[in-house]
């Protein structure tokens, strides 16, 4: 195995986005939208479009966890837990560009966007809604930066750190190679070849293809 140079772990703790997600904005939010929301009924891994007979969709997310897809092809742009909000931030783009999907059964409601808008605009919520769209937007922003102009190593090691701070119900469910290739453009084989060199290096800690522990991976190898 090549040598690896041992230096600071990336993405420490402090610097996680998912810390700095704007959790009581976000629930104000749902304080006010979800009386005029009407229950979802979902199922593991069902897909939820934008759009229904013509007419676009906010989805508020009580429990569980969802993930952004682009239609064109099925790349993962975000993942998010509850308490969010989906619909807001897409209000100018093609309806059918974006699809979400559950990865567990989850608890979720929907109404209709010009009615979200109506209600944030009459309870003056531009400011907590500002909030959920700056962090909504730096996500996706830190995101692609992430996955472009990078060496395949780097890709890999960042989709690592950021696996390892979703949910128990992702980690337990989706496994390493598949949630590194859902989200980048690295090659299944490629990724297959730098997890093993770094599970047997002894930097990362797996069963049966899910992540159970990341022990300081380098930064270069």
């Amino acid at each position: 195995m090549t040598v690896y140079e041992q230096q600071k772990v990336f993405l420490p703790e402090e610097n996680n986005l998912r810390n700095k997600k704007p959790t009581a904005e976000i629930e104000k939010l749902l304080f006010h939208l979800t009386p005029f929301s009407n229950n979802f009924e979902t199922k593991e891994r069902q897909t939820i479009n934008y759009m229904d007979n013509e007419k676009r969709k906010c989805f508020l997310l009580h429990k569980g966890s969802v993930s952004l897809y682009r239609s064109v092809d099925g790349m993962v742009l975000n993942t998010e837990s509850a308490p969010f909000i989906f619909g807001m931030s897409t209000q100018m783009t093609d309806p059918e560009y974006l699809f979400i999907r559950t990865h567990e059964v989850s608890e979720v409601s929907w109404m209709p966007l010009e009615v979200a808008n109506q209600v944030i605009a009459d309870n003056n919520l531009w400011r907590s809604l500002s909030q959920m769209l700056i962090y909504t937007v730096t996500r996706v922003y830190d995101h692609c930066t992430k996955i472009s102009s990078l060496s395949s190593y780097d890709i890999i090691r960042y989709q690592l750190y950021e696996l390892m701070s979703e949910p128990e119900a992702i980690r337990h469910s989706v496994t390493i190679a598949n949630y590194v290739q859902s989200r980048t453009f690295v090659s299944r084989s490629s990724i297959m070849k730098i997890l093993a060199q770094l599970k047997t290096g002894g930097y990362i800690t797996t069963d049966k293809g899910l992540l159970l522990a990341i022990h300081n991976i380098p930064l270069k190898y």
